[in-house]
């Protein structure tokens, strides 16, 4: 009983929307700059992506700027925040398996490197999740524009 009423009114508590705005500002905003990062420094990205074997290096590093960008600015904006979460967890997880393969590393400080960086990507694939999970209710401060 009380965990139903909790998922009917997620952000009642007294500064919950507050927070919940907060969060959204400190997770999408990172995202959407990671994202506009990948725009301004495309060449030494492509060259990363192709060392590490991605098809169309830099094919892939606009595609994922771009999908960070409007990942990032659908969870501030709250806007389609079940696809925009759940794009970004798709890409997180991937990027971390397939960019930060840290166990094929031999050097030390560089597999020290790749191993943050593929915690740091499933670290936040976690919160694109539990966006995700809330993406069904009604989010406050939020455009209110969604698929779902």
């Amino acid at each position: 009983m009380i965990a139903a009423s909790l998922q009917a009114t997620p952000f009642a508590g007294a500064g919950a929307a507050e927070l919940f705005l907060l969060a959204r500002l400190l997770f999408g905003g990172v995202l959407a700059v990671m994202g506009l990062n990948h725009f301004l420094n495309v060449e030494e990205m492509a060259g990363y992506a192709e060392f590490e074997g991605l098809p169309a290096p830099r094919l892939s590093v606009l595609a994922s700027g771009g999908l960070l960008v409007f990942g990032g600015l659908g969870i501030v904006a709250g806007a389609f925040p079940v696809l925009a979460a759940g794009a970004l967890a798709t890409f997180l997880l991937v990027s971390a398996v397939t960019v930060h393969d840290f166990w094929t590393v031999d050097d030390p400080e560089e597999q020290q490197g790749e191993m943050t960086d593929f915690l740091k990507n499933v670290l936040a694939a976690g919160a694109a999740v539990g966006f995700v999970a809330l993406g069904g209710a009604a989010w406050p401060y939020a455009v209110g524009v969604g698929a779902f």
